[in-house]
C-alpha cells in the first residue's frame, strides 16, 4: 500500500460543525530512529477533541489527530531498534523530548520544552498508518485484545499520572471529579491499592459505572461528598470546580488537575478553599516510566477499560458523542479493514 486514508483537521471549529476532513495521502515514510505502525486500533481522547476544536493552539496544521494508538510494526527506520516488523506496539501521546535539558537529565522529561506529541505536533492514529520513535513505543503485553489496550495508552497513563501528582496516603480517600476514560481506569488502580473511592460526576451511565467498578459512593458533580477526602482528581475541563473540589478536602489535601485544557478557574478564597496547607498541583503529560508502570499495574491487577467500538470511518461522530457524553468509558476507533468512505 502506497496511499493511506486518514482523518485531518482541516480547519478547527466545533465538533459537529466538521473540522475533520478524510483525506487520501502516501503513508508515511519513518524517520531513522521510527517505526511505521500500522494501526488497528486508536482510542478517542478528550484531548483528540481539543485539538480538533481548537481549544489547544494548532501546532502542526491538517494535523491527524490520535495518540491511544495500537497496531503492528510495519517498517523501522535504519536506526530503529528494539523491535522487528509484525511486533504489537503502543503509540501514545509523548512522542519525543530531546534528552539533554535539566528536566529530561532529572527525570522530569514530561516537563521537557522541546517535548513534542503525537496528534498535535506529528500526525496520530486517525490513520491506516502512523509513525513513532522507536524510545516512545511501547511493547504491549499479549493477553489484552487491541480495543482494550488502546484507552491505556492516553488515559490509564494520564489516569496514573494525576494519582500520583494527588499522593494519595495508603488506605486514603480519593474524590474523582468527572469519570471518562481516564477515571474509571484511575479508579480500579486506587481501589486495587486500597483506597477510598467517591465519583462525581453529571452522567448517571457514569455513576453506575462507578458503583460497579467498587467506588464507596457516586454523586452529582457538584454535590458534597460523604466524607473530607486526602486526595481530589479533577478530569472533568471545568475550572468551575477547582473550588468544590478543594472545599471537600479535609487538611493538607491535594488536588491534582488531570487535563491539558480547563476552563476558567473562578476566584478563590483563602479560608474555604486553600486554608489549612491544601494543594493545587498540575499534571502536564507524563514520562516513559509512568507509561510502563502503569501498564505493569494494570496487568497485575486486571484493570480493564469500559469500550464502545467506533469503525474508523466514523471518527467525527465518536468525538460528538463524547463531547455529548453518550457514552461510559472510552471510545475506541477501530479499523477493520472496511472501507472508511
Amino acid at each position: 500500500m502506497t496511499t493511506m486514508y486518514a482523518w485531518e483537521v482541516a480547519e478547527p471549529g466545533p465538533i459537529d460543525q466538521g473540522p475533520l476532513r478524510l483525506v487520501e495521502k502516501p503513508v508515511p515514510t519513518p524517520g531513522p530512529d521510527e517505526l511505521l505502525v500500522r494501526v488497528t486500533a486508536c482510542g478517542v481522547c478528550r484531548t483528540d477533541l481539543h485539538v480538533s476544536e481548537g481549544d489547544l493552539p494548532v501546532h502542526r496544521p491538517r494535523v491527524t489527530p490520535g495518540h491511544e494508538v495500537v497496531g503492528r510494526v510495519a517498517g523501522m527506520g535504519a536506526a530503529a531498534t528494539g523491535y522487528t516488523v509484525g511486533d504489537r506496539v503502543g503509540v501514545a501521546w509523548l512522542r519525543r523530548t530531546d534528552g539533554t535539558c535539566a528536566y529530561c537529565v532529572r527525570g522530569s522529561e514530561n516537563l521537557c520544552p522541546a517535548s513534542r506529541y503525537t496528534g498535535w505536533d506529528a500526525d496520530g492514529g486517525y490513520a491506516h498508518y502512523t509513525t513513532v520513535p522507536a524510545a516512545f513505543a511501547y511493547p504491549l503485553p499479549g493477553d489484552l485484545d487491541d480495543v482494550s489496550l488502546a484507552p491505556l495508552l492516553c488515559a490509564g497513563i494520564i489516569g496514573y499520572r494525576a494519582l500520583r501528582r494527588a499522593a494519595l496516603p495508603p488506605g486514603g480517600r480519593l474524590g474523582l471529579y468527572g469519570f471518562g476514560g481516564s477515571a474509571h481506569l484511575c479508579a480500579q488502580v486506587a481501589l486495587a491499592q486500597g483506597a477510598t473511592v467517591h465519583v462525581l460526576t453529571r452522567d448517571p451511565a457514569a455513576r453506575r459505572l462507578a458503583l460497579d467498578l467498587g467506588a464507596a459512593s457516586a454523586a452529582g458533580v457538584y454535590d458534597p461528598p460523604p466524607e473530607p477526602l486526602d486526595s481530589a482528581i479533577l478530569f472533568a475541563p471545568i475550572g468551575d470546580l477547582v473550588p468544590v473540589a478543594l472545599r471537600a478536602l479535609d487538611r493538607s489535601g491535594i488536588l491534582s488537575i488531570a487535563g491539558i485544557h480547563l476552563s476558567e478557574i473562578p476566584p478563590l478564597t483563602y479560608e474555604r478553599e486553600l486554608f489549612y496547607e491544601k494543594e493545587v498541583r498540575s499534571v502536564t503529560s507524563n514520562t516513559r516510566e509512568d507509561g510502563r508502570d502503569f501498564l505493569t499495574l494494570a496487568a497485575r491487577h486486571h484493570v480493564h477499560a469500559t469500550t464502545h467500538p467506533y469503525p474508523m470511518a466514523q471518527a467525527p461522530q465518536a468525538l460528538q458523542d463524547l463531547k455529548a457524553g453518550r457514552f461510559d468509558g472510552a471510545a475506541v476507533l477501530v479499523d477493520d479493514g472496511g472501507p472508511w468512505n
